[in-house]
């Protein structure tokens, strides 16, 4: 969350510390230079002047390194004791106030960050505020939900508060962290931390928090998969496959995925059948795939309904949109589907051999 306003209440009452501090430091560098320099004006020498006036400014009063002795070098004393003595008060006091105020916003912020988490429901918890939970906050943000980002690092934390984020600081793996973040009233939790090990803890944990909630978990390496789905995760994530996928993507159905990806139509239309529990996707028949030979029709019939082929694209680039349920599907064919959020697992059951390298999104 942000803390400016209880910036700008601090700023109205007692005005901006830290520019009060930086005008009281100039202000008092300037009366010792001035004084300095008459000092110096007034016959003495540099290193006995410096003395003199910090001597004098600070109210240590040691002595006079030299006799004040004419009406002079008593005006200068007199002028630097009055402008110097209550430069340093100015500066102390702003000093005091730049350290109080930036504590007692802190405070302030924190607490009522602490009541906006308390009065949420049905939200979701994002575990990590990294390069992946940092895009996922972005997003959760321009979607209009409701969300709490469990850091443990200080600097990230701060870093998502300056978005206007609600931020806990502390480690994910703590129940009492997962519970001062509201769990037992969250409908999603989504831990992105780049630690295979972490991430299997925090979902257990949560699991046992909250068995209705919905887990989605990032996986590093492919046999923490398992792991995940084992400890209560509904959904795996693991980017390094989704990032590869993607490529070969690309290189394999240049013009479908130039189309899904890149089209800001498209982009938006995702967006739609996302909010519909829909996602749009293409993936690719091997070979030794048992769907190789099948007609459109049969495929979708042994799917149960967990998605539909929009589209088939041929080995020798040829694209057929809305596609006859008559067509058989070649080896190496593209297949681009509207399907189900749980399609990943749909497809892992329906075709045991692997067939697609799908991605789960």
């Amino acid at each position: 969350m942000s803390l400016r306003p209880h910036s700008n209440v601090a700023t109205g009452l007692l005005g901006s510390p830290t520019r009060n501090l930086g005008m009281g430091v100039g202000f008092v560098l300037i009366v010792m230079a001035l004084s300095v320099a008459s000092y110096v004006a007034a016959g003495w020498n540099l290193g006995d002047a410096v003395y003199m006036v910090v001597m004098t400014v600070y109210t240590v009063g040691y002595g006079e390194v030299r006799p004040v002795d004419t009406p002079l070098l008593r005006g200068i004393t007199i002028a630097t004791i009055v402008f110097g003595c209550t430069g340093i008060i100015f500066v102390t006091g702003a000093l005091v106030q730049f350290i109080t105020v930036n504590q007692l916003t802190q405070i302030l912020g924190l607490k009522r960050m602490n009541t906006r988490i308390d009065q949420l429901k049905d939200h979701v918890i994002v575990c990590g505020f990294g390069r992946l939970g940092n895009v996922l906050a972005h997003d959760l943000h321009q979607g209009g939900a409701s969300f709490v980002i469990l850091e443990m690092g200080e600097a990230e934390a701060e870093h998502a508060r300056t978005f206007g984020y609600l931020c806990l600081q502390g480690d994910a793996t703590d129940e009492d962290s997962l519970i001062a973040a509201g769990i037992e009233r969250a409908r999603t939790l989504a831990t992105v931390l780049p630690n295979d090990a972490a991430n299997v803890f925090i979902t257990l944990s949560a699991r046992s928090l909250n068995p209705e909630l919905e887990i989605i978990a990032r996986g590093e390496l492919p046999s923490t998969e398992r792991k995940l789905l084992q400890a209560g995760a509904n959904h795996v994530i693991l980017p390094t496959h989704i990032g590869a996928e993607r490529i070969a993507e690309m290189i394999l159905y240049k013009e479908t995925a130039r189309f899904l990806r890149d089209s800001g139509r498209m982009k938006n239309f995702e967006a739609v059948l996302h909010t519909l529990g829909l996602e749009i996707d293409v993936v690719s028949a091997a070979p030794d795939s048992p769907i190789v030979g099948q007609t459109v029709a049969e495929v979708e019939r042994e799917s149960d309904g967990a998605f539909f082929i929009v589209q088939l694209n041929r080995r020798d680039g040829d694209a057929i949109t809305n596609p006859a349920p008559d067509l058989r599907i070649a080896a190496g064919d593209g297949v681009v589907f509207v399907g189900r959020g749980a399609r990943t697992r749909a497809l892992s059951d329906l075709f045991s051999a692997g067939p697609f390298r799908t991605r789960a999104r």
